[in-house]
């Protein structure tokens, strides 16, 4: 069984965009995006550099944009969109933090300009939620789960992200962050910052809850055409307004990316394949679900390796 999952903020790198703009009709749908939305996404995947797409209302749309367009020259976005040409249907779909949003027009909840639409205002919700307190995030690699949150709700940190195979990410002040780096918890070997603008899915984005909720009202949702399993509890989702829920309260609760791999688990996953800029959830998933094949889209000569797994892998 197969899983296509979609990264999240802190996996984009200057350039990252440019080969995949090379690929027929790319460039113009990519525009249309932009113009749609309000953001160069073209300028910025490609010639911006890294400060430039560190910020968060300029990061996540184009981390969706990606996601969307290499789903779609792999073949496995057409089947939700109803579109004509080759389906590759996945057993499931996720997405890390706003990887939710790009998986939700994997699974046909949202078409790609409702997608992009919601996810500049959210982009945009939380960059202004960030600007109130200095935040950040910081990754702690190794130690035992337990003794690290334990560890870091004593620092009044928050473990924002519980990305399993060993991993969490922190979320507070960049005061909280310093103190972490000065006393780590017992067993955990480093502590490394995220090319994040602030402390997401924490009590620090409570202002964007709102915002986000006023955009999902305006979408009309559809339900998910395949599995859609979600970052608050690793849970399927059956219906599109739950979906939209659950999006709209994810920016300042916890991601629960362990529970998905249990979920992926659970299902039977044989393989995973991670979407433009893809690297972070392979990583994970090559540690923590053992014997599954993974491959990262990071470039279109990526796709055939890509396809050759989706042949062996789907029914």
């Amino acid at each position: 069984m197969l899983v296509l999952v979609a990264p999240g903020q802190g996996a984009q790198t200057p350039g990252f965009l440019t080969p995949w703009l090379d690929l027929p009709g790319a460039a113009d749908r990519v525009a249309a995006w932009s113009d749609a939305i309000g953001l160069d996404l073209v300028h910025y995947g490609t010639q911006a550099d890294a400060d430039a797409i560190r910020d968060t209302a300029v990061a996540q749309p184009l981390l969706v944009a990606a996601g969307i367009l290499s789903a779609a020259a792999l073949g496995a976005y057409s089947f939700a969109a109803d579109a004509a040409g080759t389906d590759i249907a996945p057993g499931a779909v996720a997405g890390h933090s706003v990887g939710e949003i790009t998986a939700a027009a994997f699974a046909g909840v949202l078409d790609d300009t409702a997608a992009l639409g919601l996810v500049r205002r959210r982009g945009l919700a939380m960059a202004d939620a960030a600007a109130i307190t200095e935040t950040g995030m910081s990754a702690l690699l190794g130690g035992d789960p337990e003794v690290s949150v334990a560890h870091l709700e004593k620092l009044g940190l928050t473990p924002a992200n519980v990305n399993g195979a060993g991993q969490i990410v922190a979320a507070g002040t960049l005061e909280q962050l310093a103190a972490l780096n000065e006393d780590m918890p017992e067993g955990v070997r480093k502590v490394v910052p995220l090319k994040v603008a602030g402390a997401f899915h924490t009590r620090h984005m409570a202002p964007a809850v709102e915002a986000l909720a006023k955009a999902a009202a305006e979408l009309a949702p559809g339900d998910p055409k395949v599995t859609y399993v979600s970052n608050k509890d690793g849970q399927a989702v059956a219906t599109g307004a739950e979906v939209l829920e659950r999006l709209v309260g994810q920016v300042a609760n916890p991601v629960r990316w362990d529970l998905c791999m249990e979920t992926f688990k659970a299902l039977g996953v044989t393989a995973l394949i991670e979407v433009c800029p893809g690297g972070t959830l392979t990583g994970l998933a090559k540690r923590a679900l053992p014997g599954v094949k993974t491959l990262a889209l990071k470039t279109p000569d990526d796709l055939e390796a890509a396809r050759e797994l989706i042949s062996e892998h789907t029914a």
